[in-house]
């Protein structure tokens, strides 16, 4: 039997037992296995790591771990570069491209109402979900572990929270989006860069008022839907609303 010594860091230990949060402790194994998959084993995605120490050393995914070995598992580093630290290839999360399973639609219209490119399809299943990740090289937020385990999933975040306010201040802390935010840029409805428009062109579609008290609007030039600083605001989350405000 091989005994490994583990110990995970940071946001890594919300996928522990409370038991083994912060604290190293030991794991045994009848035969040297991938660290990968130990880690996995642990219920830690692969995609969540970015520094694999064993033994002081840097090791990457194939390492095979063997009896008295001590692995420290770090999370990404967004707002640090440690690329030549690691052993990991093409690190996975440092994006700004994303790409939402089917339980996200809340998350994914602040994401684009932030002016985030945030790819979501209703009915998309994790086989269309992978093979469009890969594709147009987005990262893949889900709320489902288990997605992320796959072996084919190298850009991917599991989003913690249940609430869609917490969900979108989540993924702008955990991928440091605020310095890309711009505010109805992007259409929230379809993802499509919007297009500044002279309001006589739209006046005809504004809601009452609106054009006495707003001067700049935008149109999506797919599906037309139009947009101002004011739309919908009010409406929104107080923690959504005040990312999108104006100043």
């Amino acid at each position: 039997m091989h005994r490994i010594r583990l110990r995970f860091y940071e946001e890594l230990n919300d996928f522990l037992a409370a038991e083994r949060r912060g604290r190293e402790f030991v794991r045994s194994i009848p035969r040297p296995t991938s660290v990968k998959d130990l880690i996995e084993a642990c219920g830690v995605p692969h995609t969540e790591v970015d520094l694999i120490l064993v033994n002081g050393r840097s090791q990457d995914f194939s390492y095979l771990v063997r009896d008295g070995d001590r692995a420290s598992v770090y999370p990404v580093f967004e707002s640090l570069d440690i690329t030549d630290v690691t052993q990991l290839p093409d690190r996975p999360l440092r994006s700004t491209r994303f790409l939402a399973d089917v339980h996200l639609g809340k998350l994914v219209r602040y994401l684009r109402l932030a002016g985030i490119d945030t790819a979501y399809e209703q009915d998309a299943g994790d086989v269309h979900l992978i093979e469009r990740m890969l594709q147009e090289e987005r990262t893949l937020l889900t709320r489902d572990r288990r997605l992320l385990m796959r072996r084919a999933v190298t850009k991917g975040y599991l989003v913690r929270s249940d609430r869609p306010p917490k969900q979108f201040n989540e993924v702008l802390r955990r991928f440091d989006l605020r310095r890309w935010i711009r505010p109805y840029s992007r259409c929230a409805h379809c993802n499509t860069p919007l297009q500044r428009v002279p309001k006589g062109s739209v006046r005809s579609r504004l809601e009452p008022l609106t054009d006495r008290h707003f001067e700049v609007f935008s149109q999506c030039p797919e599906c037309k839907r139009v947009y101002w600083a004011g739309s919908h605001l009010q409406r929104l989350d107080p923690t959504v609303r005040e990312v999108l405000s104006p100043g």
